[in-house]
């Protein structure tokens, strides 16, 4: 499953079942405006570390780099992107390790 389909199966299950989501869903319409609140957007940043098992940078975590599926996309593209290549180079991952 590719990083767009796993946020929006994320989005989708924060918002629950109460709440309608447009279909084909809105890759670059602000999660805001589609339901997902302050509190919601704390749980999405959580899952988005656990469904891709990352972690995000303090400086990463800005409401440009979460209003939209395409701007977490973007991000968490990046930071995977990173990890392959600093794994590639023999440094230490940025992964989590299991606990």
């Amino acid at each position: 499953m590719e990083i767009r389909d796993r946020l929006i199966a994320l989005v989708t299950a924060i918002l629950g079942s109460a709440t309608s989501v447009p279909e084909p869903f809105p890759m670059d319409r602000q999660l805001s405006d589609l339901g997902v609140s302050s509190m919601k957007m704390v749980n999405l940043m959580l899952s988005v570390e656990a469904q891709f098992d990352i972690t995000i940078p303090q400086d990463d975590i800005t409401p440009e780099n979460f209003q939209s599926i395409d701007s977490i996309a973007g991000l968490v593209g990046k930071i995977l992107r990173g990890s392959a290549q600093k794994g590639a180079e023999g440094a230490p991952l940025s992964h989590r390790t299991p606990s």
